[in-house]
């Protein structure tokens, strides 16, 4: 069975530049229904949705997190609020003016009443996060306006109150500016808690007096380090002298056990020569009395019967070789060995 197909329209629309204009407008169109239908909520901030119509209106308890989220324009919206570590710097970088970001908000330094009466102006960072954000948006209400509202306010507060206690020396004293601070940071989070605010932490920076006390205070502080200088350098002299003294004693004990040990050395070597000495007597007296025996012994050999025959054998053999020669010591011919001239007369 043969189908044969329909041949396409030469004078198709859809084909043309129409058709290809009512592509784009379906796209865009999908894409203003896509934005206008969506709401999406960064990875560093969560919403809380509220309702403008029908049985749930109002503000939800939901938190919604990261991502994508469904919203119909009209009858619901997302309120985003950050969710990581947000600061508030007050310093004097700004002059007098509040600047706000994406991680907090900068705002002038503090200006501090000590418990003497002295004025010092504070840099503070105070740290913090949001962590209930519908506490925040139902106490507060929209957007970033806790910060100035709550956050700002009850920090100038609670830290005039809490730094306020401190002596304008204080200030130098790192432990005791810290646990001030650390008290502040307590405080404020104890007040920041009901809307739903926690803080991490509260920094002093820096600290500034005014000028006539500044002045007075570095004066004192020379004084004070020039006194600490010189008890420093004094005892300073003393471990020197403890130190000196040490070596002394360690540089005479060590000269008397060197002289002990020469004296100890010469006193072996002495002992070691004296037993040598008297081994070697001792040696040369064995040999003597060796000797002396073995004399006594020869003696005691020759005389008893037959020795004389031991003593010829003995000539013999001390004679082994000689040549004799018989000179006639009588007669006409006779010769006196004794009569050297005689024999000298010869040669």
């Amino acid at each position: 069975m043969n189908v044969k197909l329909a041949p396409p329209l030469k004078n198709n629309p859809l084909r043309g530049p129409l058709g290809a204009a009512l592509a784009g407008v379906v796209l865009i169109g999908s894409a203003v229904l896509w934005f206008s239908f969506t709401k999406y909520v960064e990875p560093d901030e969560f919403a809380v949705r509220q309702v403008y119509l029908g049985p749930s209106k109002g503000i939800q308890k939901e938190i919604s997190g990261p991502g994508m989220h469904l919203v119909i324009p009209g009858y619901e919206r997302l309120h985003t609020f950050p969710r990581d570590m947000q600061v508030l710097d007050l310093n004097n970088g700004q002059g007098s003016s509040l600047v706000a970001s994406g991680d907090g908000l900068t705002a002038p330094p503090i200006r501090i009443q000590t418990s003497e009466g002295y004025q010092v102006t504070v840099d503070v960072t105070v740290l913090y996060r949001v962590i209930d954000p519908y506490t925040l948006l139902t106490k507060v209400g929209t957007g970033r306006v806790y910060e100035t509202k709550v956050v700002l306010r009850r920090s100038d507060k609670i830290l005039r109150q809490t730094l306020g206690e401190l002596n304008a020396e204080d200030f130098y004293s790192d432990t005791v500016r810290m646990q001030q601070a650390e008290d502040a940071r307590q405080l404020l989070q104890e007040d920041l808690s009901e809307w739903g605010i926690q803080v991490w932490a509260v920094l002093v920076r820096d600290y500034t007096y005014d000028q006539r006390y500044q002045e007075a205070i570095e004066q004192r502080k020379i004084q004070d380090q020039t006194v600490f200088k010189n008890k420093a350098e004094a005892v300073a002299a003393e471990r020197e002298a403890e130190r000196q003294r040490v070596m002394a004693e360690g540089q005479a004990k060590v000269g008397v056990e060197t002289q002990r040990g020469s004296s100890d050395v010469r006193k072996i070597a002495a002992s070691a020569d004296l037993y040598y000495r008297q081994r070697i007597a001792e040696g040369d007296l064995l040999v003597a009395l060796a000797e002396a025996e073995g004399t006594r012994l020869e003696n005691n050999a020759l005389q008893v019967s037959g020795a004389s025959n031991i003593v010829g054998i003995e000539m013999a053999q001390a004679l082994d070789g000689t040549e004799v020669i018989i000179v006639s010591t009588t007669g006409a011919a006779a010769m006196n060995p004794l009569d050297l001239d005689a024999l000298m007369e010869g040669w």
